[in-house]
């Protein structure tokens, strides 16, 4: 009778104490790919990813250490800002001018007045 007892004090079933750890680690690891995904999307990396897409991103705009990434189809060209001044001689093709509203009109040379 004793025997019996004990037998039904301790499962023969009893649980494994790191299965817990192994659900967290589970739970982790979706987390991480939700971020991961989120990140590729907030990005709009996925427009990278398509062998025909062409994208212009703009890394650190008016700092110092600009970058332009610009990827055309299956090509990816990478621009830095340097100190350097480009100069050259060329022909004037006309004006740009900044209206009250910050907006940049440009006028070409050559263009004419329509009444």
């Amino acid at each position: 009778m004793r025997r019996s007892r004990l037998g039904i004090l301790k499962d023969s079933e009893d649980e494994d104490p790191m299965s817990g750890v192994a659900n967290l680690f589970d739970t982790a690891m979706v987390f991480a790919v939700a971020l991961l995904l989120a990140l590729v999307i907030s990005y709009n990396i996925p427009e990278l990813l398509q062998p025909e897409a062409t994208v212009t991103i703009v890394k650190n705009p008016g700092d110092p250490n600009m970058q332009i990434i610009i990827k055309n189809m299956d090509e990816i060209q990478v621009l830095n800002m340097t100190e350097k001044v480009a100069g050259g001689h060329g022909t004037k093709m006309g004006t740009a001018y900044r209206l009250e509203n910050g907006m940049v009109v440009y006028v070409p040379e050559n263009a004419t007045a329509e009444a």
